[in-house]
């Protein structure tokens, strides 16, 4: 371990997150790097730093805290070594596995694309977390937020995010259009258009299945009861229809035991109310209008019920399969307003990339919006927790934004640690102070009756509300 990274000492006091064989030894006093972020992150991560520590002292009482150490990215970066992700701040990061930041500036023009998804790219942190729930007295749009209670597992490095594009009019972009529409495409009807930009869109095996593993893994851990695929393989049949099959694959293959495909369910259900369903007839009730398919089609959706009931039946049937983990897809349009009218009917949602980015936020706006979200970049061994909205310069060093991404990100974070009554704690006196309606702005121009604090001091409340809480817990 270096002594220092950016000219800046590793706190003597604190000790390494350690990571083998798929799990991370936690000492009580884990050194764990921090971006404070651009913009309103100044005044962000003081506010949520003064929670974490008084969360983590008021939970167990002096026998842990966290050492926390400052890296640079971001303005901040760019002003003290003129880069704006210096190479000793992924590597601190390495060095201590576990980090938290907020917001950062994406830089405009040439060189780095985007902070967030170069951090994620350099660690391979593959899986974007995140955790979307309603909380007591939250404003919201819709009528039942309550019923939202969802986590999104977001494919983190594939995807038209992988930034593999050429710009049009570019030597490059020509060249690539010549070789796919004259090799390629050649002697079909589409041909592209010759002033376009190309962009390339890469779905892996590797990384589908190391996504979905994850969701189901979570899953299996927290008591959830479905894993939705989300996609558009309708249309895009190679890439999302792949990642579709693919997390379908990993599921019933590394998890046969404990998950029950949608498809299944309905086969071995149909066998529990009728011992007597031949196999065709319960093809005919898994395939309504099986009388007017092709015999090669009642071929293959036979042979599908009959494997089934083979390789399951003993273990899933007899309503067994009910206690199972379900494994459903859905499209992603389709998606989009499930979970404004049906928010309920879903718990965990693995998508690929781009899919994830939409549907993350569309669904943070029913129960307040970016400003209370939290969320994290996870791969093997390494995980960065986040603020999931932007830096909002306008507002920078006001003391008047929203803190709650940051503090409920540091809510997942000591949940990854095994920290849950400190992550509880958190949870518990944020509710609370919302419910007393004592909010930021953003809130309060929405909750009638609600008293307008800033943002130091709704992390005031917080840590009061810590005191209730324990007192509370305690009678």
């Amino acid at each position: 371990m270096a002594g220092s990274y950016n000219g800046v000492a590793v706190p003597a006091d604190g000790k390494k997150i350690s990571y083998t064989s798929g799990k991370y030894d936690v000492p009580d006093n884990p050194i764990i790097p921090f971006i404070e972020g651009d913009g309103t992150g100044r005044d962000i991560w003081k506010a949520s730093l003064r929670v974490f520590n008084a969360a983590v002292e008021k939970a167990y009482q002096g026998k842990r805290r966290v050492a926390w150490y400052e890296v640079f990215a971001g303005e901040k970066a760019k002003a003290k070594f003129d880069t704006w992700l210096p190479d000793d701040s992924v590597d601190a990061i390495r060095e201590f596995r576990v980090a938290i930041k907020g917001p950062l500036t994406t830089p405009v023009g040439g060189g780095i694309r985007s902070l967030n998804v170069a951090l994620r790219q350099i660690l391979d942190l593959y899986c974007c977390v995140r955790p979307v729930k309603y909380y007591k007295g939250v404003p919201s749009p819709v009528k039942h937020p309550e019923r939202m209670d969802v986590v999104i597992f977001r494919e983190n490095t594939e995807d038209v995010y992988a930034g593999v594009e050429w710009e049009q009019g570019t030597p490059e972009c020509a060249r690539l259009i010549e070789f796919l529409n004259k090799d390629m495409l050649k002697g079909g009807k589409k041909q592209i258009r010759l002033d376009s930009g190309i962009g390339i869109k890469p779905i892996s095996v590797t990384g589908t299945k190391r996504l979905v593993r994850m969701a189901i893994q979570h899953a299996l851990a927290s008591g959830r009861k479905s894993v939705t695929l989300v996609h558009k393989g309708n249309i895009q049949k190679f890439t999302e229809g792949a990642f579709r099959q693919w997390g379908y694959d990993v599921a019933t293959e590394e998890f046969r035991d404990k998950v029950v495909t949608e498809r299944e369910s309905w086969i071995v259900d149909n066998k529990d109310k009728n011992s007597n369903l031949t196999v065709a007839q319960n093809a005919e009730m898994v395939e309504p209008g099986m009388e007017f398919a092709p015999p090669a089609f009642r071929q293959t959706v036979e042979k599908e019920v009959k494997q089934v009931l083979d390789r399951i039946y003993a273990t899933h049937g007899n309503g067994a399969w009910k206690k199972k983990i379900m494994i459903n897809d859905r499209i992603a349009d389709s998606i989009f307003q499930q979970v404004v009218t049906r928010a309920d009917e879903y718990s965990v949602l693995a998508t690929p990339n781009l899919n994830g980015d939409y549907i993350s936020d569309a669904c943070a706006a029913q129960v307040g919006g970016l400003g209370i979200a939290p969320g994290a970049n996870i791969g093997d061994g390494y995980a960065i927790f986040e603020a999931t909205h932007g830096t909002a310069p306008k507002y920078a060093d006001k003391d008047v934004i929203n803190p709650g991404s940051v503090i409920l990100s540091g809510v997942m974070m000591f949940r990854h640690l095994g920290w849950n009554e400190a992550a509880d704690l958190i949870e518990q006196s944020m509710e609370r102070t919302i419910e007393q309606k004592k909010v930021t702005y953003d809130f309060e121009r929405l909750m009638p009756g609600a008293t307008k604090v800033r943002t130091s001091e709704f992390a005031g409340h917080i840590i009061e509300n810590m005191g209730a809480g324990v007192l509370a817990g305690a009678r």
